[in-house]
């Protein structure tokens, strides 16, 4: 691509990190779940986690490969933000493996999270784990070490409904600013960083995100989840148990399933690495609750962490990590299932509707009509 047409795309890219939330939620809308919400409802409630995107939406009509339309982005977790290199307790889990998460082999075999988890658009997957390296690396050396050894964490869905995804857009410079300028704090969802150009149900889909409170009696833990949501059939549609697919059927995207998922859990309880590997299988609940069959295109991939225990990656010394009993999982199983079924219809009732290569144009979940299907089956909460 020549560097004029590269420096116009970037100039209409955006940095998105913590800020108010302005747009309705779900819940706002009257959608009834279950559970306690930490007080931002996000991934962020987990202590120390940062969220950062990069959006890149330009250009309209036809598809020049290379020119765009562009509708993609980059989004980036970090368990314990951008100023520790302390790796996390760890585990990771697939439903269905239409799809790519790099680094999970090595997750999947030290127990351990080393560094951020990054989201992307199918074909951004390797310039995305470059440019972590890359970033990694002009952050400093570890301490007592001659060279830097990464294997980021990087996972996809396709966005090539809606965007030039052949045209490779997202450079290194978008992974350094999703990075530098992720943040604390409320995290933006919809048409946002990974999210950007995807579908989900064949409404406008992209990033949400929820959280849930354990009680103290209980330990009064939090787990938070964010998700990428580009999967399942409009028919297949469920909100708090309503058929919303069904009901709102015209103007669907494919007529069929035709995407993937990405779910992030993180927490603040003590949990070992096969504790976490648990905890990621439970997302499948969550996504079943909203229907979900998890269709054979389709890359249903999880990864959860735990922010406890810090230090443990020590390499020094002998540590003696902390870890709940299996008698205690229960309450953040549910919490779990819960945090991921909202989050996903958050990234729904965000999203807005966009249109993108070839006129390509995927509506919004229309807020109306949703609270209309949820009276008429008796399921409005407000």
């Amino acid at each position: 691509m020549g560097r004029t047409v590269f420096t116009a795309i970037a100039l209409l890219w955006s940095v998105s990190f913590c800020g108010a939330q302005t747009a309705p939620r779900a819940r706002d809308l009257g959608v009834p779940f279950e559970g306690t919400p930490g007080p931002l409802n996000a991934i962020t409630d987990v202590k120390g986690v940062e969220v950062g995107h990069t959006t890149l939406i330009s250009g309209e009509g036809e598809l020049k490969v290379g020119v765009g339309p562009v509708r993609t982005g980059v989004t980036a977790v970090l368990p314990r933000g951008r100023e520790s290199s302390d790796p996390v307790f760890a585990g990771w889990f697939t439903e269905n493996g239409n799809g790519e998460m790099t680094g999970t082999t090595w997750v999947e075999e030290s127990g351990f999270l080393e560094g951020p988890v990054m989201i992307t658009n199918t074909h951004s997957v390797g310039v995305v784990r470059d440019a972590v390296i890359a970033w990694r690396v002009k952050k400093g050396q570890p301490k007592d070490s001659e060279y830097w050894w990464s294997l980021p964490v990087v996972a996809e869905t396709w966005d090539g409904w809606l965007n030039d995804v052949n045209g490779f857009h997202v450079h290194p410079e978008h992974v350094f600013a999703a990075l530098d300028n992720a943040r604390p704090g409320p995290v933006a969802e919809g048409n946002v960083g990974g999210g950007t150009g995807m579908v989900c149900y064949e409404f406008k889909g992209g990033i949400g995100t929820a959280s849930r409170k354990i009680p103290e009696r209980k330990g009064g833990y939090t787990v938070g989840v964010l998700l990428q949501c580009n999967h399942g059939s409009r028919h297949e549609l469920r909100v708090a148990g309503a058929p919303v697919g069904r009901e709102i059927p015209e103007q669907p995207a494919y007529g069929r399933d035709n995407g993937s998922i990405i779910v992030v859990v993180a927490t603040d309880a003590p949990l070992l690495p096969h504790q976490m590997k648990r905890i990621a299988r439970r997302a499948t609940l969550g996504l079943g609750r909203n229907g979900s069959t998890a269709g054979n295109g389709s890359g249903d991939i999880f990864i959860a962490f735990s922010t406890a225990n810090p230090g443990a990656f020590d390499a020094k010394k002998t540590t003696r990590p902390e870890m709940m009993s299996n008698d205690q999982l229960d309450p953040l199983f549910e919490a779990t299932v819960q945090a991921v079924e909202e989050a996903e219809i958050n990234a729904l009732v965000a999203a807005k509707t966009m249109v993108g290569i070839r006129n390509h144009r995927v509506i919004a979940l229309p807020h109306d009509r949703l609270r209309a299907v949820l009276e008429k089956y008796r399921r409005l909460g407000n």
